[in-house]
């Protein structure tokens, strides 16, 4: 039976009780008070016990919750350090990346700059080449014309 219900039960006999002219004193039937004051004494241990239960599970409740907040922070320290690994990891990367793209632009650069040269001398040599064979071809014109202009003899071609 509940604790509080049987104060107020013993509080009732009180109210019933009958009081005693001229005195703070009051009559009450003894054996209600008795029987009540003995179902307090098989209820208060009852309510001790769920008081008792309800503190352990209370104390259960509180170490889950520790437990979870601590694995919680863990887990969250565990990919705080992971993020800021991936970060240095992509910083580390993207520095990598640029020094290979300006590597790579300069080889480019020196590529182009060697194909340039080999393009100039090799055109350089065409152009000798192309004057060489112009001069040859004008110097054949200019005997064939010249040969025409002087008759051989007389003037027969």
């Amino acid at each position: 039976m509940d604790i509080l219900h049987l104060v107020d039960r013993l509080e009732e006999v009180f109210n019933a009780g009958t009081a005693i002219p001229l005195s703070h004193k009051l009559m009450v039937d003894e054996d209600r008070v008795l029987e009540i004051i003995d179902q307090m004494r098989v209820s208060i241990p009852e309510e001790v016990k769920k008081s008792q239960q309800v503190l352990a599970q209370r104390d259960r409740i509180l170490a889950q919750a520790q437990e979870e907040a601590a694995r919680t922070v863990q887990l969250a320290k565990e990919k705080g350090d992971t993020l800021v690994s991936r970060e240095s990891l992509v910083a580390s990367a993207q520095a990598k990346a640029e020094q290979l793209l300006q590597a790579a632009r300069a080889d480019a650069e020196q590529t182009r700059a060697e194909a340039d040269d080999y393009t100039l001398e090799v055109l350089t040599k065409l152009e000798a080449e192309l004057v060489k064979s112009l001069t040859q071809a004008r110097n054949g014109i200019a005997k064939i014309r010249a040969d025409r202009a002087i008759p051989v003899n007389g003037g027969n071609p």
